[in-house]
């Protein structure tokens, strides 16, 4: 009797092995689809809340490095170009920039609404069809993020001396038509992509673009009320709070494997996952050249730290290896961004000597830092021809652009306070509200 128990229970285990096994072979390919599906998903959904923690880097970042009569007015701003453009990238922004079917003017607009395309609630995956990629959703929420951080670029060079309505009228404009046209000249498939243009996160497609739109901001603004003295020398301008200053950038830095981890739009295989953790650990490497290599500078040659060039230094130096952080070795990527720190010790007081007054260095860091790190993408087989074009391309079409805005908004209902205005502080002036009330204001 036992015996036979035992031939039953074997041949029971047989014929379930065996069932399992052709169940598992039918569907192989409908679950690895699945988890390619979940793991993307998954990569642009934590990609983009970590940079979305990014505004509040940039937020913490100006408001430590302006003064205290302006800070309330620096985090308005902060908050409320990150609500526009998520609200403009939605209407508008995110159909320019991956045009597909809809776009082409054929005698109307297409849709105003473009994001039209989302799952339905408990959506099967019958019902989503291509399971290789992710989520519209997720791909949305990840894109819009990159959109939010090129117009945070923009507010701290323009910073204490700007009006506040029509910076917001000039975010609507960027986030809705300036940044997702020249962004989909690449990451839409357009020429830039097709001439072989390479930037892989956005070292200009972003920061060097969001610069430019900060570069023709300042030069129709023109300096802060003392900031140059009439012998051309500067007249320092210290910001309110260092401590601040550097929570914003470690904020920023932590973002920034978001930044340009989820820019590998991959994580369903062995390979993509090690290339994510690959580029968090040239982000990061590059960074800490970039500090260091403005740590050293400075000491040398003001035989003093400057921890504003220390903290910029770090943020070049993420900037510079955002064009190529998968490519370069460790050490590479190291040496990328440490030339970018040491790029923003010189562009900085460079930028002074053309009385462009950048509150906190977002010209030299994002823009000039970017576009080394998107020239410097050829030490890893890119075409230099094709990263000139790019990057000239991008930046002359967001400055001229962004040049005539500014001129335009400034004949309409002017862009820059009263001189008795700028020397109260905004925050008394354009919103009644200080920062730090308890404290004298300098």
């Amino acid at each position: 009797m036992l015996s036979l128990i035992k031939i039953f229970v074997s041949a029971l285990i047989c014929i379930v092995s065996t069932t399992i096994l052709h169940a598992e072979e039918a569907n192989t390919d409908l679950v690895s689809a699945h988890g390619v599906f979940v793991f993307n998903t998954l990569l642009f959904l934590i990609g983009g809340f970590l940079v979305m923690w990014m505004a509040a880097g940039f937020a913490m970042l100006e408001a430590g490095l302006v003064r205290s009569k302006n800070v309330t007015t620096q985090l308005t701003k902060n908050i409320a170009l990150f609500s526009i453009a998520a609200i403009a990238y939605f209407l508008v922004g995110f159909n320019l920039m991956y045009p597909g079917d809809g776009w082409l003017i054929t005698g109307y607009l297409g849709p105003i609404f473009s994001l039209t395309g989302l799952e339905p609630v408990g959506a099967t995956a019958e019902q989503i069809g291509d399971l290789g990629y992710a989520s519209v959703g997720s791909d949305f929420f990840f894109q819009l993020m990159f959109c939010a951080t090129t117009a945070s670029i923009v507010s701290g060079t323009i910073a204490e001396r700007m009006k506040l309505w029509p910076f917001l009228i000039f975010t609507v404009l960027l986030t809705a038509f300036l940044y997702p046209i020249e962004a989909s000249w690449q990451w839409g498939g357009g020429w830039l992509s097709e001439l072989g243009f390479s930037d892989f996160a956005g070292s200009t497609l972003v920061h060097a673009a969001g610069a430019s739109a900060a570069l023709a901001g300042a030069i129709v603004l023109g300096p802060r009320i003392g900031k140059y003295k009439d012998d051309g020398s500067v007249n320092p301008m210290p910001g309110s709070n260092m401590p601040l200053a550097t929570l914003g950038t470690f904020i920023l830095w932590l973002g920034w494997f978001g930044f340009n981890g989820g820019s590998q739009l991959a994580l369903g295989s062995i390979g993509d996952a090690a290339d994510v953790s690959r580029i968090f650990t040239n982000t990061n490497t590059a960074a800490a050249g970039g500090a260091l290599a403005a740590l050293i500078l400075t000491q040398l040659m003001y035989k003093k730290i400057d921890l504003t060039m220390v903290l910029n230094g770090a943020l070049a130096g993420l900037v510079s290896i955002t064009a190529e952080p998968l490519a370069p070795s460790i050490g590479g990527a190291t040496l990328i961004g440490a030339i970018g720190g040491a790029i923003v010790v010189f562009a900085v007081p460079m930028l002074d000597k053309l009385k462009i007054d950048d509150v906190v260095g977002a010209i030299s860091v994002h823009g000039i830092a970017g576009i080394w790190g998107t020239i410097a993408v050829i030490f890893t087989g890119g075409s230099f021809g094709a990263q000139i074009i790019g990057t000239v391309s991008i930046c002359l079409f967001i400055f001229i652009l962004s040049l005539v805005i500014w001129y335009v908004l400034d004949m309409i209902m002017g862009i820059r306070v009263s001189e008795e205005d700028e020397l109260t502080g905004l925050d008394t002036t354009e919103l009644g509200m200080d920062a730090y009330p308890d404290f004298s204001k300098s």
